[in-house]
Order: C-alpha cells, then sequence, then structure tokens
C-alpha cells in the first residue's frame, strides 16, 4: 500500500531512541525527509547515521532540548531553510519519573509539566503556522494509555497526559479548517529503555526480580506479551499517511489490548 509519504517532511521528536527512533525509522522507509531531535547529541548523531545508511533518508539531526521554547524555534526555522516545510508533527519527550505523589515534591511537578506538557505547547506553536500556510499537516502525540486507565504508581503521567488530551482534542477541532489532523496515540506496555525504567522502580519498591515483575505484567496483556516499538511506530506512520484522511481528534492505544474501558 502506497501510503502517499514519499518527500513529506516529518520533526520527530526525541527521536534519538526507543520510540522516536521507531517512528522515524518507519517514516524514512517511506521515504520521508526528517527532522529529528533529542537532547543527547551523540547518541542523535549516531541514530541520523544509522537510518540514513539503511534507508537513504535526508535527515537534519539538532540537539535540542523541548521544554526550551528558543531551541525548538531554532528547530523549526532551520528545518524550514532545509526543506521549504513541515508536514508531520509527532511531539514526544521522555517520561516524567515514576512514583506516587508524595514520592514527589513541587520542583518534580513543575520539571514534569514543562516536559510532557509544554514541549508539546512549544512544539504546536512553532509548526502549526507552516502547515495552515500549505492547507495540509498532521499532529501525532505520544502520550500513553494512562490517559484511558490510570497505571499504579505514574501519579504524574496519569496527569499530566490527560492535560495534554485536552489539549490535543482542542486543537483537533481548530485546525480541522485547515486540513491539519490531530491524533494521539497511546502506547501500553512496549520494550524500551523508559519500560525498563519503571519495572527497575516497580522491582525496587516490591523488593522482587524485575523479571517477575515483567512476567506479571505480561499476565495482564491479553496478548500475553511486552510489544515492540516497531508495532507502535507503524500506527504512527499509518496515521501521517494520506490512507488517514478522516481520522482526527482519535486516541488510539497501542497495548495488546490491556486497556479495559469500552472507550
Amino acid at each position: 500500500m502506497d501510503l502517499g509519504l514519499k518527500n513529506r517532511v516529518a520533526l520527530v521528536a526525541a527521536s534519538s531512541k526507543g520510540l522516536g527512533k521507531a517512528i522515524a525509522r518507519g517514516f524514512a522507509e517511506e521515504g520521508a525527509k526528517l527532522v529529528l531531535c533529542a537532547r543527547g547529541e551523540e547518541t542523535l548523531k549516531n541514530t541520523a547515521k544509522e537510518i540514513e545508511s539503511a534507508t537513504g533518508a535526508e535527515i537534519l539531526a539538532m540537539a535540542v532540548d523541548v521544554t526550551q521554547q528558543d531551541q525548538v524555534k531554532r528547530l523549526v526555522d532551520q528545518a524550514i531553510s532545509r526543506f521549504g516545510r513541515i508536514d508531520i508533527l509527532v511531539n514526544n519527550a521522555g517520561g516524567p519519573p515514576a512514583g506516587a505523589f508524595l514520592d514527589h515534591n513541587p520542583e518534580v511537578w513543575e520539571k514534569s509539566f514543562h516536559l510532557t506538557f509544554m514541549s508539546t505547547v512549544y512544539l504546536c506553536y512553532a509548526v502549526i503556522p507552516h502547515m495552515q500556510r500549505q492547507k495540509w499537516g498532521r499532529i501525532i502525540t505520544i502520550t500513553s494509555v494512562t490517559v484511558k486507565q490510570p497505571v499504579d504508581g505514574l501519579i504524574t503521567s496519569n496527569a499530566l497526559r490527560s492535560g495534554v488530551t485536552g489539549l490535543t482534542k482542542t486543537l483537533a477541532n481548530e485546525l480541522a479548517k485547515d486540513n491539519i489532523l490531530v491524533n494521539n496515540v497511546c502506547p501500553g506496555y512496549i520494550q524500551t529503555d523508559r519500560f525498563m525504567e519503571v519495572m527497575e522502580a516497580r522491582a525496587k519498591k516490591q523488593g522482587s526480580p524485575i523479571e517477575e515483575v515483567i512476567a506479571s505484567i505480561e499476565k495482564t496483556i491479553p496478548l500475553g506479551r511486552v510489544g515492540q516499538p516497531k508495532e507502535f511506530a507503524d500506527m504512527v506512520v499509518f496515521l501521517a499517511s494520506e490512507r488517514a484522511n478522516y481520522i482526527t481528534g482519535t486516541n488510539i492505544q497501542i497495548d495488546g489490548g490491556v486497556v479495559k474501558s469500552l472507550l
């Protein structure tokens, strides 16, 4: 199936590893040009070289802290200078720290707010005017199944990602007239560094081996296993494509069936 992504320009935040890297690779395999960013410059450069070598994609990679509006603006300005347009924005950032409410002081909450919520605001502010001028765009935000079913021990994610969902649902309504589609994709348990961090924190709290903790998680997943980054990336790539022209304002979980709610 031709997804119509050849020569589209996709900006993928936090794309040096994990879900962001898998998404960037998926776009590159469909012939898109890439704008990649992450805080760690060396890992980002290695990822860009790896994807370029494997796919031949044209890539702009910049070390950026997405909690800093000036850095986000500079990234988008460089992307427009290089490619002339941005068609796809994938909002993504490292997850806020695991823990219960009293585990976090107000400073942790403030830092988590900027990482999870304001990074999405900054990226959207920088990109949306360009999409409006071209009357075409896709904004896809990586949230979490916590927006549908809160997870114990992830109170910052439960709270802040729900705020992001309200923001992007409203943007979907505001931007539909400009042919800009806005959707959220909600990962469940996917085999990434972030997943392992959460599992390690849970194992430490329970005093159990991490293998036992992961096994107990897999028992809650109807498919009986943790997902792989590519399985998640495939949905993001589809939502950015010409084949998803009538999908906007949705929250789609990729979770092996772990969310039990009807919506």
